[in-house]
């Protein structure tokens, strides 16, 4: 029978729940910011067909933006 036992202080507890709330903190931040990506593309590209521009990478263009 494998038996494992964790011998842990009340330090490295308290570091890993902390460590837990950041990695928490970072895939929430990281999810905000692929989403506020998304709208800004999706901004772009209905700005592009309202001015006219068949993609938006000749928007891109005509305003020096870097694709």
């Amino acid at each position: 029978m494998n038996t494992r036992v964790m011998v842990e202080t009340k330090d490295e507890i308290t570091r890993i729940k902390a460590l837990h709330k950041e990695i928490e903190q970072l895939k929430k931040l990281l999810l905000k910011k692929d989403l506020d990506q998304l709208v800004d593309d999706a901004y772009l590209k209905v700005a592009a067909r309202k001015l006219g521009y068949k993609s938006v990478l000749k928007l891109k263009k005509k305003l020096s933006i870097k694709p």
